[in-house]
């Protein structure tokens, strides 16, 4: 065996040293990342916007069940329970999210749901994943939500281009998130009322209300109120819009423009 001179003892203390102030670099690099770095549901997924879903019902078809979440933690939910008449029930309150940032709570319901990508699962009262042959009807879907928010310019109505020269004002649409309110324009009036979506690209208008001038062409104004309350399904397509009835020939088209 080599006897251990002073210049071998030096290195390995050099490199025990070196070992150690790695080690407690690593540990103080750690223990300085912000605890909410790690990505999770709360701030790596588009999670905001309108869910829905059939949930299963005791003594009934299902519940027909549309959530919206919104970015203040604050939700709008309406169900319906099938074939028990055409009553929905509409509610709103707020949601809380959980240490992890992956489930929230509906407050006012103590329901919890665990957030996906485009999905929120229903979980049980002891916030665990629902199993077995009826987990995938605890599956709430995403809503396709880029008709919702945008400025919709008419461009024709019942196979007919609208002439903007003919109308004082622009005619459109716009789907707000906000209680689901209808905002529009026939040319001359104000229009307002409430829409619902339901998927497959199903949409409803109703309460449709409006201001009373008059104005010397009607036509495209009256033609945009009898589309809005026919209109029971949605064609989106890019920047294009268009409203059916029974899947017939489109009532209206609309382009999306920047407003």
């Amino acid at each position: 065996m080599k006897p251990i001179t002073n210049s071998t003892w030096a290195i390995g203390c050099m490199v025990i040293a070196a070992v150690v102030a790695g080690s407690c670099q690593m540990k103080k690099t750690t223990a300085t990342q912000p605890p909410d770095a790690a990505h999770n549901s709360r701030n790596a997924v588009d999670w905001s916007g309108t869910y829905h879903g059939t949930l299963p019902c005791a003594d009934c078809p299902g519940i027909d069940y549309t959530l919206t979440l919104k970015t203040d933690n604050s939700y709008l939910l309406k169900t319906q329970y099938l074939e028990k008449g055409d009553s929905v029930f509409r509610e709103s309150g707020s949601f809380s999210w959980d240490e992890s940032g992956s489930r929230i709570t509906l407050d006012e319901r103590n329901e919890k749901f665990q957030v996906g990508e485009n999905r929120l699962f229903h979980l049980d009262r002891d916030g665990n994943r629902i199993t077995g042959n009826l987990a995938a009807h605890y599956i709430l879907t995403k809503l396709t939500d880029t008709v919702i928010g945008r400025y919709w310019k008419l461009i024709e109505l019942d196979g007919t281009a609208v002439d903007a020269g003919t109308t004082q004002k622009e005619p459109y649409i716009r789907l707000n998130q906000e209680n689901n309110r209808l905002e529009a324009n026939g040319g001359c009036n104000g229009l307002g009322g409430t829409y619902e979506l339901a998927e497959p690209n199903r949409i409803k208008f109703s309460q449709l209300i409006g201001t009373m001038m008059a104005c010397e062409n009607m036509e495209v104004e009256n033609g945009l109120k009898r589309v809005l309350e026919m209109t029971d399904s949605y064609h989106l397509q890019n920047d294009t819009l268009q409203l059916f009835r029974a899947r017939m020939a489109p009532l209206a088209k609309f382009v999306a423009v920047e407003k």
